[in-house]
């Protein structure tokens, strides 16, 4: 057996849990590994331990993160915090954990709340406790939903972990700062709140912290949102640690690279451009290289079907296969197959049946694939070959969208001003690559 040091709570942490003994909505905010997550577990299996109801909901965006934040959660979930009196199962074909507490079998239901149609999955229940992990990521009718199944619990809590959004974001205008309006007139006194900063995690040593914060633009909203916990306004450029200067790297200082990892990513355009990006990871995993970019404005006038998207792709592919042989994956827009299949068979066609057509992943959002390539930028570990002038335009100009912002999403400025197909095809061969450049 191993020792397992525990860190310490902080006086913050332990307020809050004790509040959540008689508060019936209890939201943990701020930001990134903050510790949000294991506050309210703690908070939540202290409440379920005597409830007198037996049905309790986990949730989050889908089953997996729920289950991964409140089932698991690195060795803290409720598995572990029950350990010896709990078995995962199935209630009325749902997943659940059953637990054997002081105050009789209480059943824990898991459920995905990112889509509209999730609400119905807990409509006919009503559930004593429940706990929303990334609450402000599920959709609206889900979180509204399971304010009206806990109405019937006889100590009705709601526990929620957000990490923060634009001002402007629908949990806040709707849940979140209505309620605390409420508390400030002293109509909503059980509502406890509670924000929290990686300074709050006291186990992590003052290094780590020195470390990690290094890693961060201080002007940047990803440092507001991630280290101090804001709810961020996104405005002006997005890549704030870019200059061509620090970026740009020569074909020949490429040339002289040994890569421990290739990709490729397609971005496929109607009549907007296509773009497609070869993109390595050097061996050590210490720098990121955009080595080469094919880009191509189709036009309205000029039809490309995809067959032609396809071999314009294999052609531009086909002598750099020659000089990196061990490329064999290629990350393309998830929401064109027939693309996917044309360029399968252009592949197969020309003798190059071993690569991979993937469709890329979205499902982490845009946001953390900006995050990626900012931090890549900032630590002087992002290099795009000097050659790639359409990409270097896109980074030099992209900017955060006010229409989009004005709704409470962050999204770049798509509207022909700069070559944004570029960065997402940068995006497509970069971000599958993370796990060799994030220790």
């Amino acid at each position: 057996m191993y020792k397992i040091d525990y860190a310490p709570l902080n006086q913050k942490q332990i307020d809050y849990i004790v509040r959540c003994q008689d508060a019936w909505l209890n939201v943990a905010e701020g930001g990134k590994r903050a510790g949000k997550n294991l506050i309210n577990l703690l908070a939540w299996a202290a409440c379920i331990e005597n409830h007198p109801d037996k049905l309790h909901l986990a949730a989050g965006f889908s089953i997996s993160t729920a289950k991964m934040n409140i089932l698991d959660s690195n060795g803290f979930g409720l598995r572990f915090m029950f350990d010896g009196r709990s078995r995962v199962g199935k209630y009325n074909d749902k997943e659940a954990i059953y637990i054997q507490c002081n105050g009789g079998e209480k059943v824990i239901i898991f459920s995905g709340g990112g889509k509209v149609s999730d609400a119905a999955l807990i409509k006919g229940q009503s559930y004593g406790t429940a706990y929303i992990t990334e609450a402000n990521e599920c959709h609206p009718d889900f979180v509204n939903e399971v304010m009206s199944r806990t109405l019937a619990s006889r100590d009705r809590k709601i526990f929620m972990d957000l990490n923060p959004k634009s001002p402007r974001h629908w949990f806040y205008t709707d849940i979140l700062d209505y309620q605390m309006e409420l508390q400030e007139r002293g109509e909503n006194p059980r509502f406890n709140y509670e924000h929290f900063t990686i300074l709050d995690n006291m186990s992590i040593s003052d290094a780590q912290l020195r470390e990690t914060l290094a890693t961060y633009n201080k002007g940047s909203i990803w440092y507001k949102a991630d280290i101090l916990g804001l709810r961020t306004a996104a405005s002006g450029r997005i890549y704030m640690s870019y200059t061509y200067k620090d970026t740009a790297i020569s074909p020949e200082d490429i040339h002289n690279m040994q890569f421990a990892e290739l990709a490729v990513g397609v971005d496929v355009g109607g009549t907007d451009a296509t773009a497609a990006t070869l993109t390595g990871v050097t061996k050590g995993y210490d720098k990121v290289v955009h080595i080469d970019g094919m880009y191509h404005k189709q036009g309205i006038d000029n039809k490309m079907t995809e067959e032609k998207y396809a071999r314009m792709v294999v052609d531009w592919l086909i002598p750099w296969v020659k000089i990196y042989p061990q490329i064999g994956t290629i990350y393309a827009d998830s929401a064109n197959k027939l693309f996917r299949a044309a360029l399968k068979d252009e592949l197969v066609r020309r003798g190059l049946s071993r690569f991979s057509v993937v469709a890329f992943d979205k499902s982490d959002g845009i946001l953390q694939r900006i995050e990626l390539s900012e931090m890549l930028l900032h630590q002087g570990r992002y290099k795009i070959c000097s050659r790639m002038e359409k990409w270097h335009e896109a980074y030099e100009n992209a900017v955060w969208s006010d229409d989009y912002y004005a709704k409470g999403e962050w999204v770049r400025v798509d509207d022909g001003s700069y070559p944004v197909d570029c960065l997402d095809s940068a995006e497509y061969s970069l971000y599958p690559l993370r796990r060799f450049l994030i220790n």
